[in-house]
């Protein structure tokens, strides 16, 4: 079969798909101010390249703050690109992790196949900093969105689109929407298979079936795949889950056996709890027509909390395995009690929703807190740390906590400018790079 052009064919044959540097490169350019979170006033006025070159130090910024730190960044960015490559898997990292295309530039320019997104504004975004191939793993409904990729696959033939659905329904409400729009390239749409109280996707590869042959009857869509997100169905490591997950990856994999496509095809799945589930199920279906593709999210930043735990990849379980590249930095404003200490940072600034931070060190001192010390609750712009003991003794107001943190998808959306520092282990970290967040 002759693969169509813009339509991935053989993984060793696909061209790199790029960024344009010249938007990225320009983010240098814009002036730092108050509305950066926690950015010293001594930065307000002067560009972020500016900035750059002044070698700041971490000292000189306010708390509450998170960072990045660009060895790891750098390292879990190298891991898994040797890891899917050695897999025989193609990787789309999902880009609603960190809504930073200065990151999607580093992940793009490591191989990476494409940038995975979840809404029609996201992959609107990525188009305006050039993205050239975009997984929307969503089904895209919204009128105004659908009109948008049908106007931007007609202007622009080597853009590459696609999205998902996982009912006939959607299938017919997309062909209706885009009646009304220009003459434009059939839209790529993936059938997605969800499963038992999963999230979204058809419940059965018989309802399945029924989605890829409306798609085929359609003039204004095309069969492009099949699609889905194994993390829906387990949250652990249990017996239990991991028996879930490749249970539902096997029906994935006997779906995309059972259609017909008009040319190449993609077979995609998540990937960040359960990266080895998907290679060892899906990673044979990869031939001279069929890219499988994993859209892991969190692996660049990885954390100190659920994906360190669940992540086959995780250090030290690997090595050199992913270690959290990110952290939150916070200071005592109070000692009310002799074993409770009050931090500065709250749910406005730290994620919660996998879990709370986990108190590392005393920024300065070196000392490290003893596991009984941990965070208790977060209120808005307070962590209250619980010290019992002789770990109450050496914390008194003023000190910053270095803290873990879980869950990177709710991390970045906090902060719109997000410093990277040489490296959070150092005594004295500088700040190397600056990162926008679009959220």
């Amino acid at each position: 079969m002759t693969a169509r052009p813009g339509i991935p064919g053989r993984i060793e044959e696909r061209d790199a798909v790029k960024i344009d540097n010249g938007v990225v490169d320009a983010l240098a350019e814009e002036s730092l101010g108050p509305h950066h979170k926690s950015v010293p006033p001594a930065a307000w006025g002067r560009t972020a390249g500016e900035y750059l070159a002044s070698a700041p130090e971490l000292a000189q910024w306010q708390t509450p703050l998170l960072t990045l730190d660009r060895g790891r960044l750098d390292a879990n960015r190298a891991l898994m690109a040797q890891w899917s490559a050695a897999a025989g898997v193609a990787l789309a990292p999902h880009g609603k992790t960190t809504m930073a295309p200065q990151l999607w530039r580093e992940q793009l320019d490591a191989g990476s196949w494409a940038i995975t997104l979840a809404t029609a504004w996201q992959a609107q975004l990525a188009r305006s900093f050039g993205v050239g191939r975009i997984m929307l793993a969503n089904t895209l409904v919204d009128p105004v969105g659908l009109a948008w990729v049908a106007a931007e696959s007609a202007r622009d033939a080597g853009f590459e689109f696609f999205c998902w659905a996982d009912s006939v329904a959607t299938v017919e409400l997309m062909d209706k929407i885009l009646r009304d729009t220009p003459s434009s390239p059939p839209v790529r749409v993936l059938v997605e298979l969800g499963g038992p109280h999963g999230r979204t996707g058809a419940r059965t590869r018989a309802e399945a079936r029924a989605v890829a042959a409306a798609l085929q009857a359609s003039e204004r869509l095309e069969l492009a795949g099949v699609a889905g997100y194994e993390g829906a169905l387990a949250h652990d490591r249990s017996t239990e889950g991991l028996a879930a997950v490749r249970s539902y990856l096997v029906e994935l994999a006997a779906l995309h056996r059972e259609l017909t496509y008009p040319g190449p095809a993609v077979v995609t799945a998540g990937g960040s709890a359960y990266p080895e589930l998907v290679v060892a199920e899906l990673a044979a279906l990869a031939d001279d027509t069929t890219t499988v593709v994993l859209r892991s999210g969190a692996y660049l930043i990885h954390d100190d909390g659920f994906y360190a735990g669940i992540s086959p990849l995780a250090a030290p379980a690997v090595e050199p395995g992913l270690r959290a590249a990110m952290h939150g930095w916070a200071r005592v404003v109070s000692r009310p009690e002799p074993e409770l200490a009050l931090l500065d940072g709250g749910k406005r600034d730290f994620p919660f929703d996998e879990g709370l931070p986990v108190p590392q060190l005393v920024v300065g001192s070196g000392t490290t807190l003893p596991p009984t010390a941990t965070v208790t609750a977060l209120n808005d712009q307070h962590t209250f740390l619980r010290l019992p003991g002789a770990a109450a003794t050496d914390l008194p107001v003023g000190s910053i906590v270095r803290l873990g943190l879980s869950h990177p998808c709710t991390a970045f959306d906090k902060w719109r400018l997000i410093p990277v520092l040489d490296s959070a282990d150092a005594t004295d970290p500088r700040v190397v790079d600056l990162i926008r967040t679009y959220f």
